[in-house]
This record gives C-alpha cells, structure tokens and sequence, in this order.
C-alpha cells in the first residue's frame, strides 16, 4: 500500500471515531450501557494504539490446547528464535518477537508483555525496518482464568490476528462462536492456519481447509486467507510467513484494524437501536395538541368570562342611567376568576377550577397522541425517548397554562369608543325627561295654590313638557336596545380575540413543555442515524 493510501485510510480512520463518538454520546440514555461501553472502549483503545508506535505492526498467534501454536511461531521465525522461546517454563505469558526496537517498548507496555525478544533478520521475512511483532499468546481454552482473560485482553489489542487450528478441533464451537464469529468485521486482518496437516493424508487436506473455509463463511469470515501448514515438517510455513511479512510491508494493518472495531462498535450501536426515521413534528399534529391543551386548561370558560365581562360593563356604561346602577351588584366575571388586570400589577395565577380527572386525563390523552405521531417509523429505544421526553413535560402543563392564561393580555379592561357617546346622549335624554317632569310638577304646583299659570307652549298640539317626558324616556330606552346589540356584536368580537390570544399563549406552552423536547429527540435521532452511517463506512 503506498504512502498515500496509507495517509488517506488513517484520515477516514479518524473521521469514522469521530462519528463513533457523536454516535456514541448521542445515545446515551438512550440505547444499553453494554452498547455503548464497547463503543467507549474501542475510541479509548484507538486512542492509545495510535498515540504510541504506528510504525510497527503487533500480529498476535491465537490457538487453542495441542494445537501446535507455540511450534508453529517458532517455525515462523527460525531455529535461533525456536531456542530463545523455548527457555520460557510455560505459556502462560505472552512472548513478544520484535523487529525493530525503537517504539516498541511503550507500545508493549501497553499491551502489557513483560517477556520480550529481539529477534535477528529474517531474509525475505524481517528485518529491522519492518517494524513486526510476533505475540505467541496462551492457549484460549487454558484452564487459567489468567490465562484466558490475558487472551481475550489481547484478542481487542492487536494489530492482525492468526488463528492457528488443527485438523482434529478445527471445527470446535469454541473457537468459532467465542471468537471467529464475533469477529467477523475483522476479516481484512485475520489470518486462519491449519496446522499440523502432516498429520493428514495428503487425499484429505484439501478437503479439510474446504471444509474449514465452509465454516468460516458461516461465521461471516468468507474472504479470510485460510493457509494449511506443518510446524514440524515445514510444509506451508514459508506461505505463513510471506502472509505475515505482506501484513507487516503494507503498513495499514493498524488502521484496519481499528477500522474493523468501528465497524463493529456501530453495528452494535444499530443493532441496539434498530433502525428507521421518525416522522416528525406535523403542523396538523401540534394544532390538535394545543386545542386539547386549550380546552382542557379551561379556556372556553375564560372566553365565554370574557364575553360576559364585557356586556355587563358595556351596561354598566350604556344602558339606561335609571336601572344601570342594578348592575354594580352583579360580580365581574374576570374578576372572580382573578383576570382582571389591574393598574398596578398583572396577576400571577388564576382562580380557574383545578385539573381535575378528566382535564388531566384529556392531557395526557393530547400528549400521548402527539408523541405517537411525531415518534412514528422511529426504532423501538428512541420511540420510548420522544415519548418519555413529552411525558415529562406533560407534568409541568398544568401549572405552566395557568401562568400562561394569567398572563395573556385579554384587554378586557379597555373601552369602547362608543360608549361615551351613548352615555352622554342617554344622560341627556334622562335630563330631557326629567326636565319635562319637573315642568308639569311646576305647573300642577302653580295650580294646587291657585296662582296664575303660564300658558304651555305646544308643538301640534303637544305639550312641550310631555314631549320632552315621552322623548326622552323613549331615547333612552332605544338607545339602550341599540346599545344591547352592539354590545352583542362586540361581546364576541372581544372574546374571539381573546380565545385568539389564549391560544397563542397555549400554543407556546406546549412548544415549550412537550413540542420542543420531542423534536429535540427527533433531531437527535436523525443525528445519530447519521454518525452511525458515517462510522460504519
């Protein structure tokens, strides 16, 4: 692989983290904690890998009991290093072979091997540019607890890993379903060596590996180099040895294979979340959920109060003076629901009825409705998040829609222009009328005490004084009429504004309570869908 490749496999490397991590954090609380460890731990192991050594290529030799591992990793690497290896006691450490110091001391230290050798060249294998480092590791069915974790530890550690069989366990569960299979992403970095084939007939081998590639594609492993060897004999080692040396030459091992954990982070990532969109946020959806809200926040009630306040103020300052003073006994409808402003302060809470059952049942009802739409087509894990998100801010409706509707400006305190001028004109028809009384008093005076009495003037033929009684009696109750239908007309017309208004107030209430947090869901949703196609490249 060239430089440039190599450059440009480790940039999308680090774009692919990023969204791993934006996936990642995106999720939280929202999808298991064991999906979103693995996630942490494949961004908290790219992190360290790539900080230390990227010149050298750790390749881990992976077997189980009898398999002829150890033997086949002294094979790789010759006579010389076959002696060194075999000073150890046991297996039950990792032994690194190492070509190319500088770098690897921290590098190994990370991976935790103690025991280390300085391997010599290796013609048309290694040398000391190549930068290659043999692990042969415990066995992985070890009945070492240690052991085992020390292999698992590893298995997520290392740069390539050979998997070395044998022809009588090759097709053992163990190794497939504890290990291959798992790792079916990492084929790009898996190498799978049956060893010991000279204990085969030669009629038999090709069909073994055939039967052992078969396997593999189950485990979804289809496309990983399958080599057969014999550590004893020597036969096939030199194609083991010029796979790893290939490894190790092209310099991308490191990337691929933290580009195979990614892969496989983001394909737990949405196989924890499911997949799918939700629909969205409609407007025909939040219009039903503020009229629900509306009415059951009581607001039919402070518009029809409204209406009410109205006529019987619009009475009070129209209608006829000799009865309007019956209305001051009547208490104002706003008033008694602690909406009316006053000059001063705006009032802070109503004294509307309380939620009851069938109010909070009409809520949650609104609410549950509303989430259901907006969280449709979503997986089943963010479906409960939009509708956990409404759900919490349904129980802070009540008291945020009564503080809304308290502080809704319904402008029931403002006047008519009209009424002025139907109190003045109905002020002087009473003083007109009242004039024609006292007129007639005056004259029925002038004749109980046998005084002269002035003639009346008349208008054909009508007395002045019982024109002015009958016209101005008779204004005053036309305007009153006139005034009931305009007070009618314009009665509506303020509670039409007022219900405009109360609905305004409910309608952000509810983006704030239960609109917004869904949509912020949705969106982080959509996000994480995103990072996770982004990763998963």
């Amino acid at each position: 692989m060239s430089r440039h490749s190599v450059v440009k496999e480790a940039t999308q490397l680090q774009s692919r983290l990023e969204a791993l991590n934006n996936a990642r954090e995106l999720a939280q609380g929202v999808l298991p904690a064991e999906a979103l460890d693995e996630a942490f731990q494949v961004l908290e192991r790219a992190s360290s890998r790539r900080s230390l050594s990227a010149d050298h290529t750790v390749v881990g030799f992976f077997g189980a009991t009898g398999s002829g591992k150890s033997t086949l990793f002294n094979a790789v690497h010759g006579a010389e290093i076959a002696t060194a290896a075999a000073r150890r006691p046991t297996t039950s450490e990792p032994l690194a072979s190492v070509w190319g110091a500088d770098g690897s001391e921290t590098l190994l230290d990370w991976l935790e091997v103690r025991q280390r050798h300085h391997a010599v060249p290796v013609e048309g294998f290694a040398d000391e540019s190549s930068g290659l480092i043999l692990l042969d590791l415990p066995d992985f069915d070890s009945t070492r607890a240690a052991n085992r974790e020390t292999v698992q530890r590893l298995v997520g550690m290392v740069d390539v890993l050979v998997w070395v069989l044998d022809p009588q366990k090759y097709a053992d569960a163990a190794v497939h379903n504890d290990f291959l299979a798992p790792l079916a992403s990492h084929g790009a970095v898996t190498l799978v060596v049956l060893n010991q084939i000279d204990r085969l007939p030669d009629a038999d081998v090709q069909p073994v590996l055939e039967s052992l590639r078969g396997i593999l594609v189950r485990d979804g492993l289809g496309k990983v180099q399958v080599l057969g060897a014999s550590a004893l004999t020597g036969a096939g080692v030199d194609k083991v040895r010029a796979a790893i040396g290939h490894v190790a030459a092209q310099r991308a091992a490191l990337s691929l294979r933290l580009s195979a954990d990614v892969s496989r982070a983001s394909a737990r990532l949405q196989d924890a979340s499911g997949t799918g969109e939700a629909a969205g946020v409609k407007g025909g959806s939040k219009a039903r959920l503020a009229e629900e809200l509306a009415i059951a926040a009581n607001v039919p009630l402070v518009v029809d109060a409204v209406g009410r306040s109205y006529r019987q103020e619009s009475t009070r300052r129209t209608g006829w003076p000799v009865t309007r003073w019956l209305v001051r006994f009547r208490p104002d409808p706003l008033r008694r629901l602690n909406l009316r402003r006053g000059t001063s302060a705006e009032v802070n809470r109503t004294s509307l009825p309380p939620a009851g059952a069938p109010e909070r049942a009409r809520t949650d009802a609104a609410v549950r409705d509303f989430a259901d739409a907006a969280s449709d087509g979503a997986p089943g894990p963010w479906r409960a998040s939009i509708r956990n998100a409404a759900r919490q801010g349904r129980d802070r409706l009540p008291d945020a829609l009564d503080q809304a509707i308290a502080g809704a400006d319904l402008r029931a305190g403002r006047r008519s222009w009209w009424w002025g001028v139907f109190n003045v004109v109905q002020w002087l028809a009473l003083l007109t009328a009242v004039g024609g009384l006292g007129w007639l008093g005056l004259l029925a005076v002038l004749g109980y005490l046998q005084l002269p009495i002035p003639e009346v003037p008349r208008v054909e033929g009508w007395p002045i004084p019982t024109l002015m009684i009958a016209g101005g009696a008779a204004l005053g109750i036309l305007l009153a009429i006139t005034a009931k239908f305009i007070t009618a007309g314009a009665a509506r017309a303020r509670a039409a504004s007022a219900r405009k208004r109360l609905k305004a107030a409910v309608v952000q209430v509810a983006a704030k309570h239960v609109v917004e947090p869904v949509e912020t869901e949705i969106s982080r949703l959509k996000a994480f869908n995103a990072a996770v196609r982004a990763a998963s490249r």
